[in-house]
């Protein structure tokens, strides 16, 4: 049980981490998207070794983990922890025009985050692939049935052929946002673990709810771009 003084204290803890310019800034880059220490050093301008340094702090506070890539296992991502997040203000996103979701094959993920999106946001959405397979995943679509959501079995599409300018895009596997052309930035990147590789309905649900949760933390902080 988290008493209040425990509670207390981890908030002290949380916002003495987050005295440091740097490190606020380290955390607003992953309050709603995974990355890569070399990528945030670029987005922020920061030297790599004052990069590291920083994420020790943050990781030693219990506000980020980091996690290896599916895809280049020479990489590692950082991802900040929800129990921390509520001591985190949301910064602010652009309005978007859609929010396309992408995954490698199109198959699994990115179908499910498309469909969860659709029934908790007004701005519309949908999903590609970097290398569309001929069709969803059988479990994805059982799964989804289980949860009252409907998937397509013979729809995927190529991220070529789905994202236009005004999109928020939102690479839910490593691969593909290691793989996304230039052309779908910007986006956010959701570290979700394939499900396809265990390839059993254990592993569909854990996707389904890790997507969920990240879906229920964005959504009230994107407003579509007709909102005045």
């Amino acid at each position: 049980m988290i008493t209040e003084s425990n509670s207390l204290e981890l908030r002290a803890r949380v916002h003495a981490a987050l005295g440091d310019p740097a490190r606020l800034a380290i955390v607003d880059t992953l309050r709603l998207g995974d990355a890569a220490p070399g990528e945030i050093a670029q987005a922020r301008g920061l030297a790599t070794n004052l990069v590291a340094h920083h994420v020790k702090v943050l990781e030693a506070t219990g506000l980020v983990v980091r996690t290896r890539s599916e895809g280049d296992r020479r990489r590692t991502y950082l991802r900040l922890l929800p129990d921390a997040l509520a001591a985190i203000a949301f910064p602010a996103l652009p309005p978007a025009d859609r929010v396309v979701f992408v995954c490698t094959h199109n198959s699994a993920r990115s179908q499910l985050a498309a469909a969860l999106w659709a029934r908790r946001s007004r701005i519309p959405a949908d999903s590609a692939g970097t290398e569309p397979a001929d069709r969803v995943h059988p479990r994805a679509v059982r799964v989804a049935g289980r949860h009252g959501l409907r998937l397509d079995p013979a729809h995927t599409a190529h991220v070529r052929d789905v994202v236009r300018a005004g999109d928020l895009v939102i690479a839910v596997c490593d691969n593909a946002h290691e793989h996304l052309p230039d052309q779908a930035r910007p986006r956010l990147h959701w570290s979700v673990p394939d499900p396809a590789r265990a390839d059993t309905d254990d592993a569909f649900e854990a996707a389904l709810t890790e997507i969920s949760d990240r879906i229920d933390r964005l959504a009230p902080a994107l407003t579509p771009r007709d909102t005045p």
